[in-house]
């Protein structure tokens, strides 16, 4: 019987989970609506039991190789959440200690989100057989992976790598973390719609933007508008890859990737988004990466991206 790995993703409004082959095909998956737990023992509690649910009804005797675990501000080496702002449970959760005695012979891995999806792009995606690579996800933040010599980056603490939250405008935007001027204020969902209402303050041309309230713009307007020709919509995937190609051209002199991935919603928008990105980034780039780093799509699907990357570590990790 095909060995399974089990994915868990947890996001702030739901947490989806599925059973996982070592080819990335999906087998089964199912969710739980993260924010009707308040209580974090319940919710461990309750999620077992769907996931044990899922694994008799889709994949009865299947044996279960491990657990992947995806989430906000996780620290791979402790096992644990700590202080993630769009969870109902504060401070310090010991995620793995929680968990793991509902499923006590598999190994257990947990990580944030963007190495969650890096991971997944090396074991399931188009970074396949590549040793050094960078993964931005673009999302409501912008969360970043990179991969050296086969290894994903996890510093110190596990949390190496966040290039979202470096400081690209000194005094600018106000940033979730209360700093002011990361990167993925400028670089994300919510940043473009920032940029798209900073544009409309400074011009007086007509748009379709004008009559949308800032709380009902979203970034799927903006790339729809784009695809569609709109100029400020244009503008702002223009601005918004200058700033990432600026942020990726210091980027690669850390780690000399191979390429770049870009995953999420604001890939979406594709030449939108990849043109400029592109243009800025060969544009700063020192003369020893000029032309050799690429730019590339992730090979992730859509759909189950979230749950592919929460159980590639599992298969990444066995090897």
């Amino acid at each position: 019987m095909e060995k399974l790995a089990i994915g868990i993703d947890i996001g702030g409004t739901n947490s989806k989970f599925g059973l996982v082959t070592a080819d990335g095909r999906v087998v089964a998956q199912g969710s739980l609506p993260t924010q009707h737990y308040p209580d974090f023992d319940r919710y461990v509690e309750e999620l077992s039991v769907a996931i044990r649910q899922l694994v008799e009804k889709a994949a009865p005797g299947a044996p279960i190789e491990g657990v992947g675990v995806g989430a906000p501000n996780a620290s791979f080496f402790n096992g644990t959440i700590e202080n993630a702002a769009n969870l109902p449970w504060k401070g310090i959760v010991p995620f793995i200690e929680k968990l793991s005695p509902y499923f006590p012979e598999c190994p257990m891995f947990v990580t944030n989100d963007a190495k969650a999806a890096t991971i997944g792009e090396m074991v399931y995606g188009n970074a396949r057989g590549m040793s050094d690579f960078i993964v931005i996800t673009l999302g409501t933040g912008l969360g970043s992976g990179f991969v050296v010599g086969g290894k994903l980056v996890l510093g110190h603490r596990s949390f190496a790598g966040e290039l979202g939250h470096t400081i690209i405008n000194p005094g600018g935007r106000v940033c979730g973390c209360g700093r002011h001027g990361c990167l993925e204020t400028y670089v994300s969902a919510t940043g473009i719609c920032r940029t798209v209402f900073n544009l409309l303050a400074d011009h007086t041309e007509a748009s379709e933007f004008r009559g949308i309230p800032f709380n009902d713009l979203t970034s799927e307007k903006i790339t729809q508008a784009a695809l569609a020709g709109d100029p400020f919509a244009i503008e702002a995937y223009e601005y918004t890859g200058k700033i990432l190609g600026e942020s990726l051209a210091n980027a690669v002199t850390v780690t000399d990737p191979e390429a770049v991935f870009l995953f999420g919603g604001l890939a979406k928008a594709g030449k939108y988004i990849f043109e400029p990105t592109g243009r800025h980034l060969n544009a700063n780039l020192h003369p020893n990466y000029k032309n050799r780093v690429k730019l590339l799509p992730s090979g992730i699907d859509g759909m189950n991206a979230a749950i592919l990357g929460a159980s590639a570590s599992i298969w990444h990790n066995a090897h």
